[in-house]
């Protein structure tokens, strides 16, 4: 470690000597003893140097004292760095371009490369004092005309440099060290920094464990100046607050996976880290291969842009981290700068695509110090407030050297492609009144539920009334509603014509239901098809035995037509089964009352012939004259064309049509025929209703009619059927879902048909088939 310290001090204490004495021995004595060339140059009349992390790790050499140890060797490109160098490149440029800013004069640069290390920043300043190249100036020739340097970027090889600086009175302006330490101008005085006080960021971390409700934390931090006073800042804001410290833990300067192991074992949902990616990386890769989840990171802002942790390896175990970033602005220019990187001096397609999903918080701070250096006067005056105005923003420096503090509040959140995007979700004005600083917009973040495990994509987060936003229960979403993501807010009505999944992550088309020849429909088309086919073997039979007594006596020419209509009920009934469409729903309920109007007006014919006939034998009775065939073919032409002429009304006026009903079901569309009309839907069933309360009654007064003739009792017995069938059908219709009302329906006429058909033409067929004897007009009027 001695070698090493002389190799590194020698430089400088060569120049300093060199500058004191005569000049022409020491030509022969004083020799470059080893050589750090900067990563880029460009010769001026003024030169600025710039000191950045181009790497963010670094491979120490052997340092056993028995030869000379070679230089550090870097390790892991960092593409954030390299665009902040090459963000000053361009800055440079354009002030040379710039007639304001140095006129008759041009501005060089000599940038290099830090690695994240406290000695080889040191190196770097060392180097920088020299002359343009090292190799072409030998040491004590005279120094380059050095404005100021830019740099460093972690606040311990700030302290390192600022403090190497500090004899020679050149200034350095840092974009990124934030270490509260370097506020004091008796230890800096020559220190600046566009980048606010970590005092300002401990603060706004308080503010942010508070708001949250988090009160059981760890801090974890790195091995240098930056992390230990940021820690001792936050635990100086969180006396009193509520908000216990579960540990404080450190990474090794110089990584040891032992230690990082142990830390790791520590149990605390939140951890607040105070690092540079540079020390994370190595951590955060042993932590990725435990595989632990579920750790709220709060993240300062050393690392909270950091693009090196933005892969989508990265997001399962550090999406949902929040923390502060510096201000972001726009560089014009910049992306269009960076595209002319050199693809053999720097890995430029993987820079590429990491630059563009970073900020520019850090880069425009560096642009902004460039600028700054060209006013280098001003600076001159350490003990004063500065301030310029740079593209019309106003730049600050107060008395200790610090800007004024803005943060804004920066979420890692799942991008389109799985990676890590750094998203804007507010703000802390430190100008602002205690309690008024912390700006956030809650509708944007996206957390690491503390209290609650993540809510699954068919569900939604519930917050818990009085508990902090990450405490929140887990509510299926509603029928009807799906979530397709995690931790969704709220749940998403699916179209009309959709409906979720069982899992609710997937609106899927609803289930279009009718009554169709599944087993109901065929189960009732077999039952229609039989029905007719009876009735027609019936009208057969009645055919083949049309001279007999019991036909003739029944009036032959009625039982034809009550057997025809009843034909065709049994047949209108499988217009119900089957997809509604324009003709059959009109069809459906027209046919049905039509041909019921004509059966029942038969049987009210033959109810009011029977009636007549038996009672025409009493003296001075003449019904019978107005009874013959031409008035009961009236008699059921009127009834019948009356129903006809409700239907037609009904048609004109309002008819049936298909619809698509979600009232029943939600999940399910059901196709079915609208009345179009309720007031003549009801009309035509009740004229029915009329029709056979007039059988029933006038096959009531008949019921006592001599011999054995009992066709007014098989009347009133299959009215009670037909009425009881009908009365049963109302509510059982009204409260029957989707297409079961029309299977319903479709039982109703089938069950009334074979009511009218058994009761009325059983015991006929009976005596015809089965009792030849008895089919005598002798025994059907009880005569011996």
């Amino acid at each position: 470690m001695t070698l090493l310290f002389l190799i590194l001090v020698k430089p400088l204490f060569v120049l300093i000597h060199g500058a004191c004495a005569d000049p022409a021995p020491l030509v022969k004595v004083c020799s470059l003893q080893s050589s750090f060339e900067p990563g880029f140059v460009a010769a001026g009349d003024y030169i600025i140097g710039g000191i950045f992390p181009l790497h963010y790790n670094q491979e120490m050499p052997d340092l056993n004292s028995t030869y000379r140890p070679p230089a550090v060797k870097c390790n892991g490109f960092d593409p954030r760095a390299f665009r902040w160098a090459q963000t000053m490149r361009l800055a440079v440029e354009e002030i040379n371009q710039s007639k304001k800013l140095l006129s008759n004069h041009t501005l060089g640069y000599k940038i290099f490369d830090s690695c994240a290390y406290p000695l080889t920043g040191q190196r770097a300043a060392l180097a920088m004092m020299n002359g343009l190249a090292e190799a072409e100036s030998p040491m004590c020739h005279g120094a380059s005309p050095l404005l100021a340097i830019i740099g460093e970027s972690g606040s311990a090889q700030s302290i390192v440099v600022s403090r190497i600086l500090q004899p020679f009175r050149i200034p350095m302006i840092s974009y990124f060290s934030s270490c509260a330490c370097l506020s004091d101008r008796r230890k800096y005085p020559t220190f600046f920094r566009v980048i606010p006080n970590d005092d300002y960021q401990v603060k706004a971390i308080a503010q942010l464990l508070l708001r949250f409700h988090w009160t059981w934390v760890g801090l974890v931090r790195g091995d240098h100046e930056y992390g230990r006073f940021a820690v001792q800042g936050l635990l100086r804001e969180l006396k009193g607050t509520g908000v216990c410290v579960a540990y404080q833990e450190m990474i090794p300067l110089l990584y040891n996976r032992q230690r990082a192991l142990e830390i790791m074992q520590v149990e605390a949902n939140v951890v607040v880290v105070f690092s540079a990616e540079g020390e994370m990386t190595p951590f955060l890769k042993d932590y990725m291969m435990l595989n632990i989840t579920g750790i709220q990171w709060v993240a300062s802002e050393a690392w909270v842009t950091a693009s090196v942790f933005a892969g989508r390896e990265f997001y399962p175990y550090l999406g949902g981290t929040i923390g502060f970033g510096i201000r972001q602005g726009h560089i014009r220019g910049l992306r269009s700068y960076l595209e002319t990187v050199d693809p053999q001096t720097y890995p430029s397609n993987t820079l590429v695509q990491e630059l563009w999903g970073a900020l520019y918080g850090f880069a425009y701070n560096v642009y902004k110090n460039a600028h700054v250096v060209c006013l280098c006067p001003k600076l001159q005056h350490y003990l004063q407030e500065v301030a310029f105005n740079i593209g019309g923003e106003e730049v600050n420096f107060d008395l200790k050297g610090d800007s004024i503090p803005y943060y804004d509040i920066i979420n890692w959140q799942r991008g389109p492609g799985g990676n890590i995007e750094f998203v804007n979700i507010g703000l802390f004005d430190g100008t602002k009144a205690a309690g008024m600083e912390l700006v956030i917009e809650e509708e944007k973040i996206v957390l690491v539920s503390i209290c609650s495990a993540s809510c699954h994509p068919g569900s939604r987060k519930a917050v818990r009334r009085g508990e902090p936003v990450c405490c929140f229960d887990c509510v299926p979403c509603d029928t009807g509603k799906i979530s397709n993501q995690t931790d969704a807010i709220d749940c998403t009505v699916c179209p009309e014509d959709f409906w979720s999944n069982t899992d609710r992550t997937l609106c899927i088309p609803k289930k279009v239901e009718f009554l169709t020849y599944d087993s109901l429909g065929i189960a009732l088309t077999a039952i229609a098809v039989v029905g007719a086919c009876i009735t027609i073997a019936v009208l057969a039979v009645f055919l083949h035995n049309r001279n007999t007594a019991i036909v003739r006596l029944n009036n032959s020419e009625l039982s034809f037509f009550i057997l025809l209509s009843l034909t065709l009920c049994f047949l209108c009934a499988l217009v119900f089964i089957g997809e509604p469409t324009p003709w059959s729903c009109m069809l459906r309920h027209t046919a049905f009352s039509i041909t019921f109007s004509l059966c029942i007006s038969c049987i009210l014919g033959k109810t009011l012939v029977v009636l007549a006939v038996f009672t025409s034998t009493r003296p001075g009775n003449n019904l019978m004259k107005w009874l013959g065939p031409m008035q009961q073919r009236a008699i059921i032409s009127t009834c019948t064309l009356l129903q006809v002429i409700i239907c037609a009304a009904w048609l004109i006026d309002a008819p049936p049509f298909p619809s698509r009903n979600t009232l029943y079901e939600h999940s399910k569309i059901v196709l079915e025929c609208s009345v179009g009309s309720s007031l003549a839907f009801w009309c035509v069933l009740g004229y029915i209703g009329l029709l056979a309360c007039m059988c029933f009654i006038l096959a009531f007064l008949a019921r006592k009619l001599p011999g054995n003739f009992n066709e007014a009792k098989y009347i009133t017995f299959s009215m009670l059927i037909f009425c009881a069938v009908w009365l049963a059908f109302i509510p059982a219709y009204i409260s029957s879902p989707g297409k079961y009302a029309d299977a319903v329906e479709t039982f109703a006429i089938l069950a009334s048909s074979f009511g009218l058909l058994f009761c009325l033409f059983a015991p006929k067929c009976f005596i015809i088939l089965l009792q030849p004897e008895k089919n005598t007009k002798q025994h059907l009027m009880g005569k011996k």
